[in-house]
């Protein structure tokens, strides 16, 4: 399954610096039934990611907050692609292994 969405970069707001984007609920809905049961730790997806273009792989994971996934923008795919919190951005995810 692959998803293409655009959302707005945020950064968590704990002890570390990371920053997230927050998927669609339908694309949300849509993974956890497909991945129910097939999880990670802590509930997390492995995902290929494109952004602009950087690709990688990672993983998504719940939150429980907004009842939906997140996906971390690492420091490297922000700087290349000269993001900061508050902006928006389109990124596809693959999901790997299913």
């Amino acid at each position: 399954m692959e998803y293409t969405f655009e959302s707005e970069l945020f950064e968590w707001q704990g002890k570390a610096s990371w920053f997230f984007v927050t998927l669609p609920p339908v694309a949300a809905e849509e993974i956890k039934e497909i991945s129910n049961g097939l999880t990670n730790g802590f509930g997390s997806v492995r995902v290929d990611v494109s952004v602009g273009p950087s690709q990688w792989r990672t993983s998504i994971f719940p939150h429980s907050k907004v009842g939906s996934y997140m996906l971390p923008i690492k420091q490297e795919v922000r700087k290349i692609n000269r993001l900061a919190t508050g902006d928006s951005l389109t990124a596809t995810i693959k999901l790997v292994d299913f």
